[in-house]
């Protein structure tokens, strides 16, 4: 009697069927891997919205009070909000870092926030209004910086940085993937009228009278049209009437009449002072190994594909580069992406290497090339289709998830080795045909496969629910897992039974075509039959003595218990990404022509280390606070590639070594370098980061006072190292003390007073004008020598 009536499983019947499905995940699974986001780890940082005030002229404590007091009083309540925080400093700029839950979507968040501000704009300062609030969705994974620099002097950083602004900015944010491109500082144009307090005094004119006559002078105003409806019966032309509209040059606004005399002469803004484009803010300045340039930042949008978008941006500057003045290049002197390409590749090489070795052990233990490669072919089916999974389930290709797939291989195989194992053992023992073989293992063995997939997807799925951010980060790892495994268990069902069918042989037939690997596989088998024999042994002498066992149970217990108090615990082991940052900070009344002093001194010490490739700084920007600081500086240097850095000398713990010797011996100023977080967003440094508050004290120097002691002891702790606290109260000030009744006695306007000392010792914001299509303002300040 034929076996084919006997058999009744559809699928080794139609073993064409069996392989469509299992071509139909592997295709799935394909098609993901080229959509899926490729980055280092799983997306785990909040939401985060910043709101960025100026108000020129104040002062740390003052723009606490009266801008952030009011808009933080509208932010509680807000949906999903966790937290808020602002830095206040004292150029006048508030800092609010607004973090929501990581279910929130940050558009929406965005919003609230904006609605929430416009509630709390009439509490704030006009001037403030004036100036404008922003609020934007801050970015935090950095891409790369790209930096301009000129052969030409003509072309200096203001000129580069404004070139970038126009003509770079709008065309990087435009590509796919990419969350936001700035330009470093804020050196875009200004109309800048610089004033002669004395020339002003002499003439009898105030800050208000200038700002008045710029108002007046410098707008748009529309005049309409001759012949608009209703019009007299006939009308036959409708001409619109164009009036002189804002001005455009510094000449133009030189000849602005700011008074006229009773002898008929004209004073104008020439005659006060100078009128020149400028910057609007000088206070932060970019330079590349020790040159200033203009630099720009591009980030990250969450859940792109990294290295897609990092080949987009230099494709597209590429043909920017194309309309660029005549000696102007860009470079990227800081890239995020080798470290990701890196670490991919090698989890992707380990991959193989899994699958390799497991490949190996089959073949040795099942010991034919046609049963090992039955799971040769299913394994892959499981891997593969994963990527279809991550893919509905919104995952990215990441260290993690890749582990995951690395840690799979090892699993999936068993289900395919069950039931190569349970066909072999049919055709020795009854000595049916490989297709009736496998479809009487699959009726007995069927129900254990579907045992084994609900007991794995038991142990991981459930990881999928743990809360906190290691819920978060784990939630990718167990769920490619339990992807994979139920894949494995569908081939196992499905694929493996048909290819056993089609490519088993009986026993008696294989015995006859055995190579030269049957005396290494008769080896093997004594071998392990004498490993098996000695185990059987040693598991009868822990059956006889089972209370000394379990006393060396317990040992080994109690060590693994102190182990785990001694070694040093962490959420994600810091790693050589071959770049690293470094802050540095000057006393809190130092310039930024000072600190940029500091800093060049830094780089000129970088520059001789090997292990290094560019270094890129920003003077004047405080990177823990967000915030323009004259007295601090970032620097991010870019290492060579690791297989340049071979010494132990050129890895990143002794380049860190030497560099915090330089900066730990340096005067009048400190620093520190440190390696960046694994995780962009999670903190700004890879360590531990704290926030103090103050619920009862509600004096700043006395909780400065607090915060200080704090720090020092625990810059004693022997755990603790770089302990640093960002509270300055310290910050020298000139106190004005205004006789408001004399004053008023002498007629002088109180109005004019402040507005005057805010021009001349800060800046006055007066109004806007045009140039290359883009709106700039035209802010007053006293000459240089005067501010001193």
């Amino acid at each position: 009697m034929s076996d084919t009536p006997q058999i009744r499983n559809v699928f080794i019947r139609r073993p064409i069927f069996s392989g469509v499905i299992s071509i139909v995940i592997v295709l799935l699974g394909l098609f993901s891997l080229g959509t899926l986001p490729v980055n280092s780890y799983p997306a785990l940082t909040p939401p985060e919205i910043q709101v960025q005030a100026v108000y020129p002229g104040a002062t740390a404590q003052d723009v606490a009070a009266a801008v952030a007091a009011p808009i933080e009083q509208q932010l509680s309540g807000l949906e999903g909000l966790l937290y808020f925080k602002s830095s206040n400093s004292s150029d006048g700029i508030m800092n609010l870092s607004v973090y929501f839950d990581v279910s929130r979507d940050p558009d929406l968040a965005a919003v609230d926030v904006q609605n929430q501000i416009a509630l709390a704009e009439p509490q704030l300062p006009q001037e403030v209004v004036r100036n404008g609030i922003t609020v934007r969705k801050r970015q935090t994974a950095i891409l790369v910086v790209g930096a301009l620099t000129a052969d030409d002097p003509r072309f200096d950083a203001e000129y580069l940085s404004n070139y970038s602004k126009i003509y770079l900015e709008d065309e990087l944010k435009r590509i796919p993937g990419v969350g936001d491109a700035q330009t470093v500082g804020q050196l875009e144009f200004s109309m800048l009228l610089s004033l002669d307090p004395d020339r002003m005094a002499q003439l009898g004119l105030t800050v208000g009278d200038v700002a008045a006559a710029v108002q007046e002078q410098n707008a748009t105003n529309p005049a309409g049209r001759i012949g608009r409806e209703p019009s007299p019966p006939g009308t036959e032309l409708t001409i619109p009437v164009v009036t002189a509209g804002r001005l455009k040059d510094p000449a133009e606004f030189g000849r602005i009449i700011v008074r006229g005399r009773p002898d008929g002469s004209l004073v104008r803004v020439n005659d006060i002072g100078e009128v020149r484009l400028g910057a609007r803010n000088y206070d932060v300045v970019g330079r590349l190994d020790g040159k200033p340039t203009a630099l720009f930042l591009v980030f990250l949008r969450p859940g792109a594909n990294a290295l897609q978008v990092k080949q987009a941006v230099l494709q597209r500057m590429g043909e920017l580069a194309r309309s660029f003045p005549a000696g102007v290049h860009w470079s990227v002197p800081f890239d995020t992406t080798p470290y990701i390409t890196a670490s991919i590749h090698e989890v992707v090489k380990t991959l193989f290497e899994a699958m390799l070795l497991v490949t190996l052990v089959v073949f040795v233990f099942l010991q034919s090339w046609r049963a090992t490669l039955i799971p040769v072919l299913a394994v892959p089916v499981s891997v593969i289709g994963a990527f279809f999974g991550m893919r509905v389930l919104g995952f990215s290709i990441n260290l993690l998830t890749l582990f995951g797939l690395v840690l799979a291989i090892g699993i999936v195989v068993d289900d395919a080795i069950v039931v190569i194992e349970n066909v072999e053992r049919i055709m020795a023992s009854e000595g049916v045909s490989p297709a009736v073989a496998a479809d009487r293992a699959m009726r007995q063995v069927s129900r254990a496969l579907i045992a084994i997939v609900l007991v794995l997807c038991s142990v991981f799925v459930p990881v999928a629910f743990l809360g906190g951010i290691t819920g978060l980060m784990y939630r990718q790892f167990a769920m490619t897992i339990a992807v994979a495994v139920v894949l494995s268990g569908i081939v196992a069902l499905t694929l493996t039974p048909a290819l056993c069918a089609v490519l088993l042989r009986p026993a008696a037939e294989r015995s006859a075509t055995r190579s030269r690997l049957g005396r290494f596989f008769a080896r093997f088998n004594q071998g392990f039959r004498a490993a098996t024999e000695r185990y059987l042994g040693a598991a009868g002498r822990v059956i006889d003595r089972p209370r000394t066992f379990f006393a060396a149970f317990g040992v080994v217990l109690a060590l693994l218990f102190v182990l785990m108090r001694v070694v040093p615990s962490g959420f994600i082991p810091s790693e050589d990404k071959g770049y690293f940052a470094m802050l540095v900070e000057l006393p809190d009344d130092a310039s930024r022509q000072r600190t940029e002093g500091v800093v060049s001194g830094i780089e000129g010490f970088l520059k001789q280390q090997p292990a290094i490739n560019h270094v890129v700084s920003l003077v004047g920007l405080n990177f823990i606070q967000n915030a323009n600081q004259t007295n601090a500086a970032i620097i991010f240097v870019n290492m060579k590639p690791w297989d340049e850095r071979t010494s132990r000398r050129d890895q990143i713990d002794a380049v860190l070594g030497a560099v915090n010797g330089y900066l730990f011996g340096m005067r009048n100023a400190r620093g520190f370098a440190f390696n960046l977080p694994e995780i962009i967003g999670l903190g700004t440094n890879a360590g531990l980061e704290m926030n103090l508050q103050d619920r009862g004290v509600n004096d700043v120097k006395r909780f400065a006072a607090l915060v200080n002691d704090f720090t020092r002891d625990a810059n004693g702790s022997p755990d603790l190292r770089g302990v640093y606290s960002t509270i300055r109260v310290n910050t020298p000030q000139l106190y004005v003390h205004v006789d408001r009744e004399k004053a008023k006695a002498l007629g002088v306007s109180l109005t004019d007073l402040f507005q005057t000392l805010q021009a001349f010792l800060s800046t006055l914001y007066i109004n806007d004008f045009n140039l290359y299509g883009k709106t700039y303002r035209v802010p007053a300040e006293a000459q240089p020598k005067y501010r001193q």
